[in-house]
Parts: C-alpha cells; structure tokens; sequence
C-alpha cells in the first residue's frame, strides 16, 4: 500500500513529465509556425525578383528587336519562358521556368552580341544592367529560401517532432532547384 507522501511524489512526477512534454510541444510548434513563416517570406521574395524579371524583359526584347527582328525564334522563346515564369505555381513549377528563362536569356544575349550598335545604345546598357541586378537579387533571395526550407525540413525530419509535426500540419517543402544546375551557376552573361 502506498503512503500518501509516496503518491504525492508519484502524482508530482506526472504533472512534471506533463509540463515538461506540453513546453516541449509549445516551443516546436512555434518554431516551426516561425520557420515555416520565414520560408513563406522568402519564397515571396523570389517571386517579386521573378516578376520584377519578367517586367524588363518586353523592353529588353523591344530595343533588341529594333536592330535584330529577323530573330522571331528568339524573342518568341523569351516571351513563352516569360509566361511561364509568371504563371508558376510553387517552388518545382518555378524552378522548370527558370531553366527555360536562363536559356532564353543566352539566346537572346547572344543575338545581342552580334549587333554592335545596339551595344552601345544607352536603353540597352540600362536594361541589361538591371537585368543583371536582378539575376543577383534572384540568387540571393534562391538561397535565403533554400537555406530557410532546409531549415524547417530538418526540424520536422528530427526525432521525436516527426512522431508529431504532421498531425500538426507541418509538411517538408520543396527546394528551389533548377534541374540544369549549369544553367543557373552563371547568371546571363553581358559584355560590354
């Protein structure tokens, strides 16, 4: 038979164990609303330097048609990989489009290349060197995103929060990874 001081001590193990596991679950789930929030931030960032992107590109293909119209082929695949970028859904549908967006962009740099004179025209220079900024924008937004969604991926996979983390409505999210790495090491180049 247990004495009263024996159940009190058991009693008060319990509700430790109970305070210690519900502080552990409030803290995980708040790190992770707070993770899962930072990588919701980032991957808006993308898609403003994404559209800022897609925003210059009728301009770029404007000052380079006035001196190469004869290259449809080209300005027609910048403009389709312009649609598809914008109408992207997620990370996996993006990262499709910005394979397609970086070889566009080669092509049309490269028509560009050819045309001396529209080397030298102040519009041009102008539009490629935002265009330029914002590649870099795009790559460092890419890696804020992706070094985020390492981050709560990593905090779900970890033992004892997979046991639970998914009742809870947190999921893995995908990286932002284009399929053809070497599209994407080298942003376009511009010579000038």
């Amino acid at each position: 038979m247990l004495s009263v001081m024996e159940f009190l001590v058991i009693i008060g193990v319990l509700v430790l164990l109970v305070v210690v596991a519900g502080i552990y679950l409030w803290s995980t789930y708040n790190s992770l609303v707070t993770l899962n929030v930072r990588v919701d931030e980032a991957w808006s960032d993308i898609t403003v330097q994404l559209k800022r992107r897609a925003d210059l590109l009728p301009n770029l293909i404007e000052a380079v048609k006035g001196y190469a119209a004869h290259e449809k082929q080209v300005f027609e695949a910048v403009t389709k990989a312009r649609a598809e970028t914008l109408s992207a859904q997620g990370p996996a549908d993006a990262a499709a489009a910005e394979g397609h967006m970086q070889q566009a962009l080669k092509s049309i740099f490269a028509v560009a290349e050819a045309y001396p004179q529209l080397q030298a025209s102040q519009n041009f220079l102008q539009l490629q060197g935002e265009l330029v900024d914002t590649e870099d924008k795009i790559q460092a937004s890419r890696r804020f995103y992706n070094g985020g969604v390492r981050e709560l991926n990593v905090k779900i996979k970890q033992f004892p929060n997979t046991l639970f983390v998914r009742g809870l409505g947190f999921v893995e999210r995908d990286f932002f990874e284009v399929a053809d790495a070497a599209a994407i090491a080298e942003p376009p180049r511009v010579q000038f």
